[in-house]
């Protein structure tokens, strides 16, 4: 147990403007100093000096959110050499039970570690956190873009008769292009005249969108090739979805075992058995992103893949469901990928 390879655990509980320390005696359980620090470079050396004081021995730091609020911070103490793991949020019954309060949550945080639950390691790496800013901007871009393109369609659908008849029947590339060049003439009626603008417009941002995601996809791709290239040669497996695992999965040795990985994917089976009948499901915990990034494999598979799609044959022929056999599929998935991962020269 941890308890038994440090002196001192210092629980911190983050937020935007400030965090919130608690130091811990690993052999009780009992809470030594308090303090707050703002979230800046003079808070992190106040952070870092306030444990050099009261837990001047072997200790660990246990930071909530250290990849949201807490990165600057775990940041800091990794670059002193200090020892710091990721501690997840106190449940909501827990906190329902016995109150919310910051000091109390840095504290949880700290014992956490002594009550044997596991605790992550931060994410880590430089393009590591470039590929999860990039994820996040393009992720945005192909929101914008789905969402004004269910707009111009719901404004087509109630447009004037001679705009709409003049759309309909267009592919959804010519669609936009003809949408974008739009012009307002004085023979149009009020109405016309605000849905031709509208529907310049819409197509304009769709395009906008369509080329910044573009655009980012480009530069995912480079640092992916230069992370874990071997990913690439996954059936199924694209810029997007390898990002993905690269940002979740982050470095040797943050995911402890390939069914950790699973687990962190929301992939490992649960019982969900009752009466006479036998079967598992899959969590619906974990990283959601990562889950769906291996949801998207298992679709091209099932789609292209001739052993996938025959795996999935055999399996229903044996009494399992389709469903079942797809939990089934996401979790080899995962072993297969995080051995891959562990393969490649990512550093951190």
């Amino acid at each position: 147990m941890l308890a038994d390879q440090v002196d001192y655990v210092v629980g911190v509980d983050t937020h935007r403007d400030e965090h919130v320390l608690a130091v811990v005696v690993a052999s009780t359980g009992a809470v030594v100093a308090q303090r707050s620090v703002a979230t800046t470079p003079r808070g992190y050396g106040q952070a870092y000096r306030f444990a050099a004081e009261h837990a001047d021995g072997r200790r660990v730091w246990a930071v909530e959110g250290a990849g949201h609020y807490g990165a600057g911070l775990a940041r800091y103490l990794s670059g002193c050499g200090e020892r710091v793991l990721e501690a997840g949020r106190s449940p909501r019954n827990q906190r329902r039970l016995h109150g919310k309060d910051d000091g109390l949550d840095a504290i949880r945080a700290a014992r956490a570690t002594l009550t044997g639950e596991e605790l992550a390691l931060p994410k880590a790496g430089q393009r590591q956190e470039a590929l999860r800013l990039l994820l996040l901007a393009r992720r945005g871009a192909v929101d914008v873009r789905r969402h004004a393109l269910v707009q111009l369609r719901s404004v087509i659908v109630t447009c004037p008769d001679q705009l709409r008849q003049e759309l309909r029947g267009l592919s959804q590339t010519r669609l936009v292009d003809r949408c974008r060049l739009l012009r307002r003439s004085s023979s149009r009626t009020p109405d016309e005249l605000a849905a031709t603008l509208v529907l310049r417009t819409l197509a304009r941002r769709i395009q906008a969108a369509t080329e910044e995601a573009a655009e980012l996809q480009a530069e995912i791709l480079a640092h992916v090739r230069a992370l874990a290239p071997g990913l690439l040669d996954e059936p199924g497996v694209g810029p997007i979805v390898a990002a993905q695992l690269i940002v979740s999965w982050s470095h040797k040795g943050r995911v402890r075992s390939e069914a950790a990985f699973a687990r962190l994917a929301g992939v490992a089976p649960i019982p969900a058995s009752s009466g006479q009948t036998t079967r598992h499901r899959l969590s619906r915990g974990g990283d959601r992103q990562l889950n769906r990034a291996l949801h998207t494999v298992i679709l091209h598979r099932r789609l292209h893949d001739p052993a996938t799609r025959a795996y999935i044959a055999r399996r229903v022929a044996e009494g399992k469901t389709r469903r079942d056999a797809t939990r089934l599929l996401k979790r080899y998935l995962a072993r297969h990928l995080y051995r891959v991962l562990n393969q490649e020269p990512i550093m951190t």
